[in-house]
């Protein structure tokens, strides 16, 4: 199957850029999103990965960094997508963005979204950065294969 946008780039292409550049961002929580629509719609998980993050995402005029934060602002004033949110702010970090530019991008939603969408937006980063902190604070696992051949000696 051909992409007609695109004519010298196969889905299977653009299926694999895209995961590529999800992982990049979001790590393991964008791919278990994709994995959470495998057994409802295994149609709409392959758009998700193929146009957004096929396509748009991976396009040269702008950098990764720049597309987060206007994802997290975009998805902060439309105030009705939450966990997306988290999903982005969580993308945000991995990238480069900071805390407090995540908390000032959020703030200045205010302005054009309003008090309500923005306090939202910072519950949502508040959730994120607990999380995050959380995860930092575990002790990393060992790898199952280590623990197997400890056990074995």
């Amino acid at each position: 199957m051909t992409n007609t946008q695109n004519p010298g780039h196969t889905a299977n292409e653009r299926y694999a850029r895209g995961l590529a550049k999800l992982q990049e961002i979001d790590g393991e929580g964008g791919v278990k999103v994709v994995e959470s629509l495998a057994d409802i719609a295994p149609d709409f998980a392959r758009l998700l990965i193929e146009f957004p993050f096929g396509d748009v995402y991976s396009r040269p005029g702008l950098d990764l960094r720049s597309r987060e934060i206007a994802v997290v602002a975009a998805l902060t004033a439309m105030g009705n997508a939450a966990p997306q949110l988290k999903v982005h702010i969580q993308g945000a970090l991995n990238i480069g963005v900071t805390r407090t530019e995540v908390i000032e991008i959020v703030m200045q939603m205010a302005v054009y979204a309003g008090f309500p969408a923005a306090l939202n937006g910072i519950a949502a980063a508040r959730e994120v950065f607990a999380a995050d902190d959380e995860k930092s604070a575990r002790p990393l696992a060992e790898p199952r294969a280590l623990a197997e051949a400890a056990e074995a000696a």
